[in-house]
């Protein structure tokens, strides 16, 4: 699929999430991915920065933007909030 990120991502006010928005097929959702899936999955330290959290995000972005993909095809339209749970056996 062709995705892009309609916006750039930043961290949520409690800094427990990086929100983003992904275009894909003309369709655009708010999504989120935990900042624990992060750590987990992407190499992120704990206690990281906010320019850290950010980096972790854009170095895992194909990855990340593949999963919301899949999500999208299973229910289009929702908002789409990542965990780690969404990338163990990955």
């Amino acid at each position: 699929m062709d995705d892009t990120l309609a916006a750039a991502p930043c961290l949520s006010s409690d800094g427990k999430a990086v929100v983003f928005v992904v275009s894909v097929r003309n369709q655009s959702v708010q999504c989120s991915i935990s900042r624990d899936a992060l750590q987990q999955h992407f190499w992120l330290p704990a206690g990281a920065t906010e320019a850290r959290v950010l980096t972790a995000f854009a170095d895992g972005q194909q990855r990340i933007t593949a999963t919301v993909e899949r999500r999208m095809l299973k229910r289009a339209g929702v908002p789409i909030v990542l965990s780690a749970a969404d990338f163990a056996g990955r």
